[in-house]
C-alpha cells in the first residue's frame, strides 16, 4: 500500500472514530428521537492540512457539547464525517454517500469541492454551509438559495483591510499598497474590489502573485522591494503565509504594515520568535481564545469530561472556533426550523431555518449574523485582529466595509456566468 493510502486510511479511521465517539457522548434522551445527520465531509490530507484537524475538532467538540444541551428539540445531532482530499470527484462521492444515509446539512470546507457541488445541493434542496471559503456569487441567495456563506467572503474582508487602514492607520489617499498573494482564483479574487476602491479613494494597489503551492516567494519579494509600498497586503493560506511574512520583514517592511486575509493562523505565528512580528494584523471573524460563554461549556463538559476531539492546546485556536462557529450557526438554524415547522428536518425546512437567523452571534463568540433569501452571507461583518506575539488581539469593532462595491461585483459575476451559458 502507497503512503498516501496508509494517510486516507488512517483519516478515514479517524473519522470513523470521531463519528463513534460522538455516538457514545449522547445522553440517554437521546435514544427518545430521531437524529439529525450533519455531513461534515473535509480535506483531511492534501491542501488543507495545515486547517482541516483544528476546524473539525471545533465542529466535533460543539455538536458533542450541543447534544448534552438537548440537541435540536430533543433530537441528537450526528456527524458523518469523510475526507475528500480537495478533490471534486471525492466530494461528489462522499456527497452521495452521505446523502443516502440521510444527512440534511454539508460542510465541505474546500473551495473546488463546495464549487462543484454548490449546483448539486440547490436541486436536492440541502443545505450547505461555504463559512470563509467557496465563490463570492454565492453570498446572493436568489442565485444560490441552499448555499451559505455565513460569514464575510473573501472581498468583504479584503474591503475591511481597506476601511482599517483608511481609519486608524493614516487613511488611503496617496498610498501605495502591494498585494502580495498564491496565484490561484483564491488568491485573485480580491483583486477588482482593490481596484475599484483605490479609484475612489485615491491609492495606488500593485499586484504580486507567487506560483502554488507559497512556499516559494523570493522573487516576488524582490520585486516587492523595488516599489517601496507603504502597506502590504498578504493572501494566501498554510505554509505559505509564513513564508510572506519573512518576506515582507527581510525587505524591509515593518510587521504593523503587514495585513492579511484570515488565514493566518497560531501555528503560523509560531514560525517567529519574540516580539519579531509583533504588529502583524488580520481579518478575524470569530474571537479566538476560551473566554467565551460556549467555549467554557465546551471546556467544562467536554473537554475536561475527557470527552475532546484532538489536542487540548489547539481548544480556543482560531481553526478551532472557527469550527464552533461553523456548527452553532448550524445548529441555531436547525432549531429554529423545527420550532416552526416540527419534526423531520428537511433540507426545506432547514433553508427556511438559516433565513430566520437574525442578529445571532453564537452568544459574542462571532459577529452578528442576519441571513435573509436574498443575503446569505449574512452582513459580511468581521474586525482587525493584531498579532500580540501570543495571540490575536482585537484592535477594531465588528464592523463590515464597501458592501456597496462587494455586491456590484457579485451582480457582475452573475451576468458573466449567464453569458458563458
Amino acid at each position: 500500500m502507497k503512503h498516501t493510502d496508509l494517510a486516507l486510511s488512517r483519516r478515514a479511521m479517524l473519522g470513523a472514530a470521531a463519528a463513534a465517539s460522538l455516538g457514545a457522548t449522547l445522553p440517554a434522551w437521546a435514544q427518545e428521537k430521531a437524529a439529525v445527520q450533519f455531513a461534515t465531509l473535509l480535506d483531511f490530507t492534501r491542501v488543507s492540512t495545515f486547517l482541516t484537524d483544528e476546524y473539525s475538532q471545533g465542529q466535533q467538540d460543539y455538536i458533542k457539547l450541543a447534544n448534552l444541551e438537548g440537541g435540536i428539540d430533543g433530537h441528537p445531532i450526528k456527524m458523518i464525517i469523510k475526507d475528500h482530499a480537495s478533490c471534486p470527484e471525492r466530494g461528489i462521492a462522499a456527497y452521495n454517500e452521505a446523502k443516502a444515509a440521510g444527512a440534511v446539512f454539508f460542510d465541505f470546507l474546500s473551495t473546488p469541492v463546495a464549487n462543484a457541488l454548490m449546483p448539486r445541493c440547490d436541486e436536492d434542496h440541502l443545505p450547505m454551509i461555504a463559512f470563509a471559503h467557496g465563490r463570492a456569487d454565492a453570498a446572493d441567495g436568489e442565485a444560490f438559495p441552499y448555499v451559505f456563506p455565513s460569514a464575510a467572503i473573501y472581498r468583504s474582508q479584503a474591503a475591511l483591510l481597506l476601511k482599517y487602514i483608511d481609519e486608524h492607520e493614516g487613511g488611503l489617499k496617496g498610498k501605495k499598497i502591494a498585494f502580495v498573494h498564491i496565484d490561484s482564483p483564491f488568491g485573485k479574487e480580491p483583486i477588482e474590489l482593490l481596484n475599484r476602491v483605490a479609484k475612489t479613494k485615491g491609492f495606488e494597489v500593485k499586484l504580486y502573485p507567487y506560483p502554488v503551492p507559497g512556499t516559494e516567494q523570493a522573487a516576488t519579494w524582490s520585486e516587492v522591494r523595488k516599489n517601496r509600498p507603504d502597506k502590504v497586503i498578504i493572501w494566501g493560506a498554510g505554509p505559505g503565509q509564513a513564508v510572506s511574512i519573512r518576506g515582507a520583514v527581510t525587505t524591509g517592511i515593518s510587521p504593523k504594515d503587514i495585513h492579511s486575509v484570515l488565514w493566518l493562523s497560531e501555528s503560523d505565528m509560531s514560525a517567529f520568535k519574540g516580539s519579531e512580528v509583533v504588529g502583524v494584523k488580520r481579518v478575524t471573524l470569530v474571537h479566538t481564545g476560551t473566554d467565551h460563554p460556549i467555549l467554557k461549556r465546551i471546556v467544562e463538559k467536554v473537554v475536561n469530561a475527557g470527552n475532546g476531539s484532538g489536542d487540548k492546546k489547539r481548544v480556543g485556536w482560531s481553526g478551532y472556533n472557527n469550527g464552533v462557529a461553523s456548527m452553532a450557526i448550524a445548529v441555531q438554524a436547525a432549531r429554529q426550523a423545527v420550532q416552526k415547522a416540527g419534526a423531520p428536518l428537511t433540507g426545506e425546512k432547514l433553508k427556511a431555518g438559516f433565513e430566520m437567523l437574525k442578529d445571532f452571534n453564537a452568544e459574542g463568540l462571532m459577529p452578528p449574523i442576519t441571513i435573509t433569501a436574498k443575503d446569505h452571507q449574512g452582513g459580511g461583518m468581521g474586525i482587525i485582529s493584531e498579532w500580540s506575539g501570543k495571540q490575536w488581539t482585537p484592535k477594531s469593532d465588528w464592523a463590515n466595509a464597501y458592501q456597496d462595491v462587494v455586491w456590484d461585483l457579485i451582480k457582475e459575476d452573475e451576468a458573466k456566468a449567464k453569458e458563458k451559458k
